[in-house]
């Protein structure tokens, strides 16, 4: 006889619509009503019980840390890792890891596992708007996010580097270089770099040099390509992330421009590889591990009580990855 229990994810192919829409619907978030109906009728066809919904969540618990990351392959994600685990181990929790893959359905999904599962706690780098973390917040489980905010949950405390100070004064370490057409390649859960980029070359921003890609290298690399293909005129690069900036990397090898003379380039992350490139990378350090060690204190030590945020400091280390701004590059 099958006595296996059944999931969030039986219900939303049951259902026909995404993990997100059953977790929305059964939180009381937004749903047409055609959509409302079939969910909550699948649901009780399925009996997908009532503690899976975080209602009784309070008395079954088993404990335990869910760590939620999009890409545990990616170097600063493992860092952020390792330090939540370091803080775990001493304490004596076990933590469950998932990752998200930058998905959202996949970010609901997983939430849904760690309720049923009956965790404590959870440790997040969010990919989801504000609705896909109700059933968690609802529960009553202790939440906190790690490197990033989600939209619209302002009440749960976050551990985030100090972003705003690190685009800043990468901004200008670039002007003073001489450079004015500086571009911006960006990935998902960047806005608040993206912000500050914008804020900080203020009428220099060039809204064509700010290229936006999805969370896979391919798409990295066609970003890049793309934005030095198209606007030959740019002289420098600031890269969201390690992944994006491998992708700059990589595209300018095979375009043939030579860093720094024909194209200055400034990465988030300072991850191993930086170094070890012809020239070593400028970089705006993030103390990943600290963010993950950090979180997981504040999710221990809640007690109860909504905890601070913390804002970490990130450091601009200059490499040779930059020089003065030289004579535009010709179209290839």
């Amino acid at each position: 006889m099958n006595m296996r229990r059944t999931t969030i994810k039986d219900v939303a192919e049951a259902a026909r619509v995404g993990v997100a829409t059953v977790s929305r619907v059964l939180s009381g978030g937004s749903a047409s009503p055609e959509t409302r109906e079939r969910v909550l009728t699948v649901a009780a066809q399925l009996d997908y019980r009532p503690s899976a919904l975080g209602r009784n969540l309070r008395q079954q618990r088993s404990g335990g840390i869910g760590l939620l990351l999009p890409d545990i392959t990616d170097t600063f994600y493992g860092r952020l890792a390792d330090g939540v685990l370091a803080c775990a181990r001493s304490a004596g929790e076990p933590v469950i890891l998932g990752t998200t893959g930058d998905d959202e359905e996949r970010e609901a999904e997983l939430i849904g596992m760690l309720l049923e599962q009956g965790v404590d706690r959870v440790i997040a780098v969010p990919s989801g708007d504000s609705e896909i973390w109700a059933p968690t917040l609802r529960a009553g489980l202790t939440t906190v996010f790690a490197h990033r905010n989600a939209a619209g949950r302002d009440e749960v405390p976050s551990v985030l580097a100090d972003d705003r100070t690190g685009v800043r004064t990468a901004i200008d370490y670039l002007t003073g270089l001489g450079h004015r057409r500086i571009a911006y390649l960006g990935g998902p859960g960047q806005k608040q770099r993206l912000a500050a980029f914008r804020q900080a070359l203020g009428a220099l921003v060039d809204e064509e040099l700010i290229v936006l890609a999805r969370g896979t290298r391919d798409s990295a690399y066609a970003a890049a390509a793309g934005l030095f293909q198209h606007r030959p005129d740019l002289t420098a690069v600031l890269a969201g992330g390690n992944l994006l900036g491998e992708a700059a990397v990589l595209a300018a090898r095979e375009l043939d421009l030579r860093v720094p003379r024909d194209l200055s380039l400034v990465m988030f992350d300072d991850v191993p590889w930086a170094e070890l490139c012809s020239p070593p990378l400028t970089v705006i350090a993030q103390p990943a591990r600290d963010i993950g060690y950090r979180a997981a204190e504040l999710v221990l030590r809640a007690g109860g009580r909504r905890p601070r945020g913390v804002l970490l400091p990130t450091e601009l280390i200059v490499r040779g990855s930059c020089g003065p701004r030289g004579t535009s590059r010709s179209p290839r």
